[in-house]
């Protein structure tokens, strides 16, 4: 059964379940990076731009980015004297277990990460340092990620850790990146470009955000353009649309599925309305994993001169306003949602940078969005996402 719905506010309240007409994306950009073919640097997720207006901000005192900041700069993450744990062979099973290097990749990740920020926003080459450090301890050892796992470790590892080396490198740092160019090229590209058909959606939207900073990094027009192919592909299976016709679109590259395999992959999920996700009923917290990817990869993609937000945007907006009312507490799941019991409590993590594109640049009306991210301000780090109060706060 197909539902289209809409949360709006009505004197102070919110009414929710009220027919909407979905409006249609834009049509797609036709180039997928700069018109002279150049890519834009840094240009993997926050650039130039951002990171000046952030910094005064900063400097300024002014909130959210001032109290984010102190908290970002008082984590381990935020300490100079991070020591990098690399190793060759990183071995991850099914929920990291077995963890033999697991943790300690995707931590020295955010670590690079966060002392590449620190060096922009503050100009102590010690954080610069810091994250040299990380970055090159890695570049000289990886060689491989194994176990059932090793795709989305490898995903997860180097969302956080090529973010670090694209501000670096385009600084003043006096840093050699042939290493991480290397490390970047031979070891995690190919493990994610590739995509993951059949497993939970956040995967591949993960592995296609690590795929298209790796080829903005590298200068690489053609694994860009095949990992935007797929991240498309999977928006489209991820979150769903009445448009889309009585049943979700199918994984990339799968046709003719049969409806009952679909609806399992769906988490068995029957009732399919505007904003839905492929895994809504499995929990909240891979779900905004999913989309938190979905948003990375269309801030880069801004960067670079292409309007990704446009053609996400309605799959986006209808999904953060289906699911926000539900994590805030504010409603009860009716019976034909997740049989009544989704796990709403996870939802992680803050949607700050899809709320600060379609609020702050488009003037979108969000409530539940801007609701839930004024809540649990400021935004934390883990995995492949990290201090975006910091970054897209507004």
């Amino acid at each position: 059964m197909v539902v289209a719905l809409a949360a709006v506010v009505v004197a102070g309240r919110r009414e929710d379940q009220r027919p909407v007409e979905v409006w249609e994306a834009a049509a797609p950009a036709v180039l997928e990076a700069l018109p002279d073919g150049a890519f834009r640097h840094p240009g993997v997720l926050i650039g130039t731009d951002e990171l000046t207006r952030v910094k005064g901000k900063i400097d300024g005192g002014a909130e959210p980015w001032a109290s984010a900041y102190r908290q970002m700069a008082g984590t381990r993450y935020g300490n100079a004297d991070w020591q990098p744990r690399p190793r060759a062979v990183v071995e991850c099973g099914p929920y990291s277990d077995p963890d033999l290097g697991c943790t300690e990749e995707a931590e020295d990740g955010v670590a690079a990460y966060t002392q590449a920020l620190m060096w922009h926003l503050t100009g102590d080459d010690r954080h610069a340092r810091a994250a040299i450090r990380i970055i090159d301890a890695w570049a000289a050892v990886l060689e491989r990620h194994t176990n059932d796992n090793g795709p989305l470790q490898s995903a997860w590892s180097a969302v956080p850790m090529v973010r670090a080396a694209e501000l670096i490198r385009y600084s003043d740092a006096g840093w050699d990146p042939a290493p991480a160019e290397a490390m970047f090229r031979d070891v995690y590209l190919p493990e994610v470009i590739g995509g993951a058909t059949w497993t939970n959606g956040n995967w591949e939207l993960i592995m296609m955000e690590a795929a298209t900073g790796i080829a903005v990094f590298l200068d690489d027009r053609a694994s860009w353009d095949r990992a935007l192919a797929r991240f498309r592909e999977r928006v489209k299976a991820y979150i769903y649309l009445a448009s889309d016709g009585p049943l979700p679109v199918a994984p990339p590259g799968e046709t003719d599925v049969p409806e009952g395999q679909l609806i399992g992959y769906w988490q068995g999920q029957e009732t399919f309305v505007d904003g839905i996700t492929q895994e809504t009923c499995r929990d909240f917290g891979h779900t905004g994993w999913g989309l938190s990817a979905a948003s990375h990869v269309a801030e880069t993609a801004r960067l670079q001169g292409l309007n990704l937000w446009s053609e996400i945007q309605p799959r986006m907006v209808a999904a953060l306003e289906l699911h926000m009312p539900y994590a805030l507490g504010e409603k009860k799941a009716p019976s034909w949602l997740c049989d009544g019991e989704p796990d709403t409590e996870s939802y992680a993590p803050l949607p700050e940078a899809a709320r600060h594109h379609l609020v702050d640049r488009l003037g979108i009306s969000l409530p539940g969005t801007t609701a839930y991210v004024r809540k649990y301000r400021p935004a934390e780090a883990a995995y492949f996402f990290a201090w975006e109060t910091v970054t897209h706060g507004g």
